[in-house]
């Protein structure tokens, strides 16, 4: 079965300049729509509608192809709708690709379970639905205000239910939309025929409307990030850490002499006492070569190994002196410069202000 997923992204955006290609969680805002339609079983073709050179060049190193839409369908008054109508016309004038489905995602909106594309795919199929929208309930009594005040829009106020009794209302998420051509093409809309709904927990249903929405969106990441697991870290018999940025705050302080200082936390010095205490070896393996690294390590009683090019490769050195198999092995790091020793490793970490 042909199923295309369509993205639209037009380069302009009034109330997140350039927001497409915002990062979020280290990738282009745009990269999660597109990777996710890539991961989905069901999907054979994934297709971004853009004006914008930039959002087209992002979207074809992702592993999308990429329609150029003309600036006539790019305004902000112009419907999603157009765009997806004139993707479909471009692909069969252009090659006679007429798709059996057509998922249509918001890049907008990037919060989506691994499976939820495909799930919401076979949902509609399994419905045998026209068209299907993504939705999250909505737990309130809503009201509607117009200019005669407001009124209410989903129960009686006059005979106020318990909330476990109010009926089920779902609103609409603009994550996920999934259609039969034809719908699109006889009534101008996305939704029509038959329609069947998707239903997704109301934290994978934020948008990206204003700029504060990509704070929070972090902030929801950083929530659902995988925990280290017990048993990984209960194995572990060497520790090997970065300096800058993880064991200190990774600000550099310079006097007028060009003499460098940092800033340490005690706290460190305590954690380390207590993994040796538990027989777990600690070194430092720091690109820095600056005697502030020697002096805190020398302190605290560390092996150093520092001016390190190549830290996956002095970490290779490292394992195969002390005879220390991978998996019983920590790096703790929080740049990219870290990735080779990290990737070394059985239990990579990075700390939690890291470069994204």
């Amino acid at each position: 079965m042909e199923i295309l997923t369509i993205i639209p992204a037009r380069g302009g955006s009034v109330g997140v300049p350039r927001k497409n290609v915002r990062p979020l969680g280290g990738r282009p805002l745009i990269a999660w729509s597109i990777e996710q339609a890539l991961a989905t079983p069901s999907v054979t073709r994934v297709v971004v509608s853009t004006d914008d050179p930039e959002i087209a060049r992002v979207s074809k190193t992702r592993g999308a192809e990429v329609v150029d839409r003309p600036a006539s369908l790019a305004t902000s008054t112009c419907s999603s709708e157009s765009a997806l109508l004139h993707c479909l016309d471009e692909l069969r004038s252009r090659e006679g690709y007429a798709p059996e489905l057509v998922v249509f995602l918001q890049a907008t909106s990037p919060l989506r379970r691994e499976h939820d594309i495909e799930a919401a795919i076979q949902t509609l199929l399994r419905s045998q639905a026209d068209s299907l929208f993504s939705a999250c309930a909505s737990h309130g009594f809503m009201w509607r205000v117009d200019s005669d005040g407001p009124w209410p829009l989903n129960y009686d106020h006059r005979a106020r239910p318990r909330r476990q009794d109010a009926p089920l209302d779902v609103i609409e998420n603009g994550s996920i939309y999934v259609f039969r051509p034809d719908v699109l093409r006889e009534t101008g809309s996305r939704l029509g025929g038959r329609v069947a709904t998707y239903m997704m927990r109301p934290l994978d249903s934020f948008q990206v409307d204003e700029p504060e929405d990509l704070v929070l969106m972090e902030a929801v990441l950083a929530s659902v990030r995988p925990a280290l697991d017990p048993a990984a870290l209960a194995g572990v018999d060497l520790v090997l850490l970065d300096f800058d940025g993880v064991m200190t705050e990774n600000r550099v302080t310079v006097d007028q002499h060009g003499t460098e200082s940092v800033v340490c936390h005690r706290g460190d010095g305590w954690g380390i006492a207590r993994l040796r205490d538990a027989g777990v070896r600690v070194m430092v393996v720091s690109t820095e070569a600056n005697p502030v690294v020697a002096a805190r390590c020398d302190k605290l009683g560390v092996p150093c190994y520092q001016g390190v090019g190549d830290k996956g490769e002095v970490v290779d050195s490292i394992l195969e002196e002390l005879r220390a198999p991978r998996e019983r092995v920590a790096f703790v790091g929080n740049d990219v410069n870290d990735l080779p020793a990290m990737s070394r490793v059985g239990v990579p970490i990075a700390v939690a202000d890291s470069t994204p």
